[in-house]
């Protein structure tokens, strides 16, 4: 589990931080398939940049995997609706990426 208030903060907008969890936990985690837990406990918000900093890779690369073994908790619900737009927006780009290569 990625307790991110002992990371970020109260605030999560750093996209440094989030590119080193990236880097160091969500993407080995999700090669071996294991699943990755992130709590928002304690975190009162992030931006939109933060979130996609920190999934958008794991998404392109891992596509299904990712999906499956991503969890979110402790999000509130500005924090959920962030992630929610970081997944459509990742949802429709590689979309397109697979309509272009057809």
């Amino acid at each position: 589990m990625i307790e991110m208030q002992q990371l970020v903060g109260s605030f999560a907008e750093n996209k440094d931080i989030a590119k080193r969890i990236r880097i160091e936990q969500i993407m080995p985690a999700l090669s071996k398939g294991k699943e990755v837990v992130i709590d928002f406990d304690g975190v009162s918000g992030a931006t939109q940049s933060f979130i996609h900093a920190l999934i958008s890779d794991p998404i392109r690369e891992f596509r299904d995997v990712a999906y499956a073994n991503l969890a979110f908790k402790n999000a509130n619900d500005d924090i959920r609706a962030i992630i929610s737009i970081v997944y459509r927006y990742m949802q429709e780009s590689l979309s397109g990426e697979e309509n272009d290569q057809s």
